[in-house]
């Protein structure tokens, strides 16, 4: 049995491509084996967001070449999209194809297998305006589903590579993603986690359709008791999505809407849509319409031209607005963005100071949020925990607003729903007590 192996770097969409991909090997009767073991094919799945992403995925390439130099060995994702002839430098790279085109991997992989002339199959991903269809049905050890519904980005941010990587926005059609849905609902997935580079844009190019259209359609699968949204800009959640959020028992009283930034001046810079008062005048609707939520954020610190006052106005609107979580970056320099070429770069002290600051800040917010709900009752659904961080005996799983909650039960709980009392708030991970499980209630109780 011919054998692959996979390298994904980068976000949850790189991960979701590679799952896509893995099916088309699996139904040609290749069997997967680890990255680390002698494969027939290697495929690496790259990032390109930051300089660093651009180095990780050739050192990772090259390790593929040393540890069985006559596999076939073949390069996808961002970094290939934008430097195909790079990568192709790299002595024992066979195929690079981009973040198109990937349901062609087999064809490519066959014609090498005849004859081994490298192939460069990247196109300008510009051009391209169709949605690329890989489904993901092997979803074995999982419990939450994602499922994918976008691709691509207009926004432009000075400081992002990404519209290059991925081109512009594009949809999947509103039927393709409820007929993926229903397969993972009869799968046994209660969760499904909708997905893309910027997946609020869903809708953009579609006829009179947007994401709000396809919430509403996705509350009426039966068996789907969760949807959450992977992440989501503030200027996307117009009145319309408002009402789905006041509307649907579906919708997961948790959003990730990234800020980036805490000032207008710095916003501006980065080419961001909103002022900070438009920002916070979003969330303010969204609490009002979805009371208790969960709001997580990005934040980038030390972009070019972020003086201390600026930085300290910042933190000051931050705080005002307070998140339930914080991702917080130190700005990176990505060649070929305009953010790149601004003057006034920040040093990197200065930003990893700032960087502390504001994960001291979302450590207080996390467990402020958390705080809140000890003594509530909690629909907690337990997922795996392969880092052991329950420990023996317990389970952990996320609650609709996104609390990671630890509590004694067994395995086969797993993927079910529970109803969790928490008993304490932690910052990453809160403890509870289980109440009792939704499936064991007969249906009209439950």
């Amino acid at each position: 049995m011919p054998s692959v192996a996979f390298y994904t770097l980068g976000c949850k969409v790189n991960f979701y491509d590679t799952e896509a991909i893995w099916q088309l090997f699996k139904n040609e009767g290749y069997e997967q084996v680890d990255f680390e073991q002698t494969a027939d094919v290697y495929l690496i799945n790259t990032c390109t967001v930051t300089n660093t992403g651009d180095k990780k995925s050739r050192q990772i390439i090259r390790r593929a070449v040393r540890r069985n130099p006559d596999a076939i060995v073949a390069v996808t994702g961002c970094y290939a999209q934008t430097s195909p002839a790079e990568i192709l430098d790299i002595p024992g790279v066979d195929l690079v194809i981009g973040t198109q085109d990937r349901d062609k991997i087999m064809p490519y992989v066959q014609q090498l297998q005849q004859q081994r002339e490298p192939i460069n199959a990247v196109r300008n991903i510009m051009k391209t305006r169709e949605f690329e269809e890989l489904d993901v049905p092997d979803f074995a050890d999982r419990t939450r589903a994602f499922l994918k519904i976008q691709e691509g980005c207009n926004n432009f941010c000075t400081f992002c590579i990404i519209p290059w990587s991925r081109g512009l926005s594009r949809s999947r059609e509103p039927k393709s993603v409820i007929e993926q849905a229903k397969q993972l609902v009869a799968a046994g997935f209660k969760e499904i986690v909708l997905t893309g580079i910027h997946t609020g844009g869903y809708g953009d190019d579609l006829d009179n359709y947007r994401l709000s259209d396809l919430l509403w359609d996705l509350d009426k699968v039966e068996g789907l008791e969760r949807v959450r949204i992977s992440s989501i800009e503030a200027s996307q959640i117009d009145d319309k999505m408002l009402e789905v959020l006041k509307g649907s028992s579906k919708m997961c009283r948790h959003f990730h809407i990234p800020l980036q930034a805490g000032n207008d001046e710095v916003l501006k810079r980065m080419r961001r849509k909103y002022t900070i008062a438009e920002f916070e005048e979003k969330i303010r609707k969204i609490r009002e319409f979805m009371p208790d939520v969960a709001i997580t954020t990005d934040i980038i610190v030390g972009f070019p031209g972020e003086t201390d006052e600026l930085f300290r106005d910042g933190f000051e609107a931050i705080k005002r607005i307070g998140f339930s979580e914080m991702h917080v970056f130190p700005y990176s320099k990505r060649t070929g963005t305009p953010a790149a070429r601004m003057e006034d770069q920040v040093d990197d002290e200065v930003k990893n100071a700032r960087v502390h600051e504001l994960i001291d800040l979302s450590e207080q917010m996390q467990l402020q949020y958390a705080e809140k709900f000890v003594g509530e009752v909690l629909d907690v659904i337990p997922e795996n925990d392969d880092k052991g961080l329950a420990g023996e005996g317990r389970i952990m799983g996320y609650s609709d607003n996104y609390l990671q909650i630890v509590f004694e039960g067994s395995e086969d709980l797993r993927g079910q729903v529970c109803r969790v009392k928490l008993t304490k708030a932690g910052v990453n991970t809160c403890e509870g007590v289980l109440v009792r499980v939704m499936s064991d209630l007969p249906q009209e109780i439950a």
